[in-house]
């Protein structure tokens, strides 16, 4: 029997599945949407200061003026919501960080600003004291240990802080235990019961966060932080924590990094009753960046390819650098 004239009996041809673009988008399992994507800010400030961030192509420290175009920008290709992190001057960091709830500082002023201009938009606010720490660490420290109760009372007045700028968001990114409760409690009481918890519920001690702790001069001036950050190698750990923090009240469920913690993802997305969102980090975006710029890669090809891949482990929501970039182009 020639070449042409051989053909296998087949009942089953999954490529009839895959034979055109439009039949491709038709039966397409897992879709991407501007309004899952939530875009990270760094506000700085100063007026109309647009500052490359060196490990973060693409990537600006904004002053607030900026904050609102780029916000604006945003809406525009239905981008539901964004999440600062402020940039604090060094005069301002001390040991108690005392910054994180000055309630005429940069990050409620942005908040305010964003919600005047906005008010459609959804704000999320960074919980953590990091930024604000002269120690880089997200809790106060006391000797050489992170001190977890004084923490999430400082906490809790961060997030009332925030709430009263007009947050609708709340993001605790810390990782002590209890703060999701005591900031529930706290929010409640001071009749912010509207204001929603996102959690970074599963937030591990990765080796990704390098460029974003560049950006906002946030590294640990002394140690690390794997004594509050989860260790890569637990899953069902962050079963417990996604069970405790449900308990306490948080709206929303964050894993983060995204793209090493895809099982992660799957494993919360089946055993949660809140959405879950996951993260793609600094070092996540950086890598593609720098390999798109170098020609070995089609950075937009592989953009969409670990979205979809976030979305495919079961991310309700993803934060990412690329939100606007994805958003123009779906």
């Amino acid at each position: 029997m020639s070449k042409s004239e051989f053909q296998l009996n087949l009942r089953h041809r999954p490529r009839r599945n895959r034979k055109s673009a439009a039949i491709r988008s038709m039966l397409a399992e897992t879709r991407l949407h501007p309004s899952q994507f939530v875009l990270p800010i760094f506000v700085r400030e100063g007026e109309n200061i647009r500052e490359p961030i060196g490990s973060m192509p693409g990537v600006y420290r904004l002053s607030i003026d900026q904050v609102l175009r780029v916000a604006k920008e945003a809406v525009d290709v239905g981008i539901c919501a964004v999440i600062l992190f402020p940039v604090i001057r060094v005069d301002l960091k001390d040991n108690q960080a005392t910054e994180a709830i000055n309630k005429n500082g940069l990050l409620p002023r942005a908040i305010a600003a964003l919600k005047h201009a906005l008010p459609e938009l959804v704000v999320m606010a960074d919980v953590a004291l990091d930024p604000y720490n002269s120690d880089g660490h997200d809790g106060l420290v006391q000797g050489e240990a992170v001190d977890n109760d004084s923490t999430v009372h400082l906490l809790c007045q961060q997030a009332l802080m925030q709430a009263a700028s007009g947050v609708d968001i709340v993001a605790p990114s810390d990782m002590m235990d209890g703060r999701i409760g005591a900031i529930r409690t706290a929010l409640d009481a001071h009749g912010f019961t509207q204001v929603s918890i996102l959690s970074y519920c599963a937030k591990y001690a990765s080796g990704y966060y390098g460029p974003f702790r560049e950006a906002l001069a946030s590294a640990p001036r002394f140690g690390d932080k794997k004594s509050y950050q989860m260790d890569p190698a637990n899953r069902r750990e962050a079963v417990r924590e996604l069970l405790l923090d449900e308990a306490e009240g948080a709206d929303i469920l964050m894993v983060k990094p995204a793209l090493a913690y895809l099982d992660v993802i799957h494993q919360l997305k089946r055993q949660a009753k809140v959405p879950i969102a996951a993260y793609q980090v600094s070092g996540e975006y950086s890598m593609v960046m720098a390999a798109g710029e170098k020609g070995w890669l089609d950075a937009d090809r592989v953009m969409f390819e670990n979205l979809l891949a976030i979305r495919r482990a079961g991310a309700d929501l993803i934060f990412t650098y690329w939100a606007l970039t994805a958003a123009q182009k779906l």
